[in-house]
């Protein structure tokens, strides 16, 4: 069935506040980001990229290291480095739009509204300040608890609810394991009772059994506190176990975004296609994994049409010169290729 196009110059339109019975808490419409340096070419890390997360939702955002999908999740709470703008396009939270807020006004919503997880753990712990004194930090900048025993208090209860015994509030990050380090950083993240969490890739680096934790407790927390969660990865495995909706991006744009039945029993972008090839089925342990050959594009050098087009199996002349337009295959079903729109 040939796809409808999506104008994706439009005006932006008014935020929709419900999605099938669900309050949606996230909406955002055709964001662009550039990164702007002084005598080079701007690097179009992010492109009229659009999706929506409703409450109690767990989105998979995934595709190859240098897609744009850190630069997304940073740029729904103005947190891009200098070099990064938002070039287009807006990011609605319960109706509100992030993108026309001021400093004082974001710093409401950050951390109270909206947290992060932030990837590599050590980096993101101060290694010269206990573990207690960060999470507190969290709670005394953004939350409105007082006094100093009530904020001790939540801390316990934080560190609790990731499985970490209160003593260990007075360590110091090197004296925390990777594992507890990351349960840490969720503890943080969840200081503030945030509807939802940016979870940026939060088992990179950790061994297989301790990554097997971090996403069970995950997937506990949003149960047990209703979280929504958006959650940046590259493991396809746990996109299948974990998510309810999944957005695949390439090159800074979006490739196909669906529910996670749809990306994994009926993807129609091939970018989509070669990556379920490249991921092992236990069911036929002795299939051949295929590989992507070439490598994702530079972003301040794109190709002239599609993006994945120089390493596409399928491409034509025309994906060669001309960008294809985001077409609409079913009810929250949308990819970014000529062929659905041949009806391929």
């Amino acid at each position: 069935m040939p796809g409808r196009p999506v104008i994706q110059d439009e005006a932006p339109a008014a935020p929709v506040l419900e999605q099938d019975g669900q309050p949606v808490l996230l909406e955002v419409q055709n964001l662009s980001i550039h990164y702007i340096i002084e005598d080079q070419a701007p690097a179009r890390a992010v492109e009229n990229v659009s999706f929506r997360l409703r409450q109690g939702e767990l989105l998979g955002l995934v595709g190859e290291s240098g897609c744009g999908k850190t630069t997304l999740m940073l740029a729904l709470l103005q947190l891009l480095p200098a070099a990064g703008q938002i070039t287009g396009g807006k990011v609605y939270f319960k109706g509100q739009d992030l993108t026309a807020m001021n400093e004082e006004a974001l710093s409401q919503v950050r951390w109270n509204d909206i947290s992060i997880i932030f990837q590599g753990a050590m980096n993101a712990l101060n290694p010269v300040r206990t573990v207690g004194d960060q999470i507190a930090e969290a709670i005394i900048k953004h939350a409105t608890l007082s006094p100093a025993e009530n904020v001790d208090a939540r801390v316990v209860e934080l560190l609790d609810l990731v499985g970490i015994a209160a003593d260990h509030k007075e360590h110091y990050p090197h004296q925390y394991s990777g594992g507890m380090r990351q349960r840490a950083m969720i503890a943080m993240a969840l200081a503030c009772n945030p509807q939802v969490v940016i979870a940026d890739e939060p088992t990179t680096a950790l061994d297989v059994m301790i990554q097997a934790q971090i996403l069970e407790l995950l997937d506990n927390l949003r149960k047990k506190l209703g979280l929504s969660i958006i959650f940046v990865t590259h493991d396809l495995g746990v996109v299948a176990e974990m998510c309810d909706a999944v957005l695949v991006m390439y090159g800074g744009v979006t490739a196909e975004y669906a529910d996670v039945d749809t990306i994994y029993n009926a993807p129609r972008h091939p970018y989509t296609q070669e990556l379920l090839k490249a991921f092992p089925d236990l069911s036929k342990p002795d299939k051949r994994l295929a590989s992507i050959p070439g490598y994702p594009p530079r972003l301040d050098d794109l190709p002239a049409g599609c993006r994945f087009a120089p390493r596409c199996p399928l491409a034509m002349e025309r994906c060669h010169t001309e960008q294809p337009a985001l077409h609409i295959l079913g009810e929250n079903h949308v990819a970014s290729c000529h062929l659905v729109e041949a009806g391929a």
